[in-house]
């Protein structure tokens, strides 16, 4: 799928995705997040490693509608989301 990320014309594909993602450990991740396989990863994340341009060039905005279009799955994760259970202080 062609779509334009910081004005730059880019080929992704699903797989492609996949492919640059693997092996890439997810940062912590509050606000908008795209789910690839089973970990969450923080949307400018995934657009700097995909598109090997800096997080400051690209609007969070560009990265989830792309995502989106590939099939990914988009959230936004609050900070009370992200706590697990066994966080929980008595």
């Amino acid at each position: 799928m062609r779509c334009v990320i910081a004005r730059f014309p880019f080929e992704l594909t699903k797989a492609g995705v996949l492919e640059s993602m693997k092996g890439v450990k997810p940062e912590p991740a509050i606000g908008d997040v795209v789910v690839i396989g089973r970990r969450q990863y923080p949307v400018k994340q995934v657009g700097e490693v995909v598109t090997r341009q800096d997080r400051r060039d690209f609007s969070v905005g560009e990265v989830v509608r792309a995502m989106t279009k590939l099939g990914f799955t988009c959230l936004t994760v609050t900070a009370e989301e992200q706590a697990s259970p066994s966080e929980t202080t008595f």
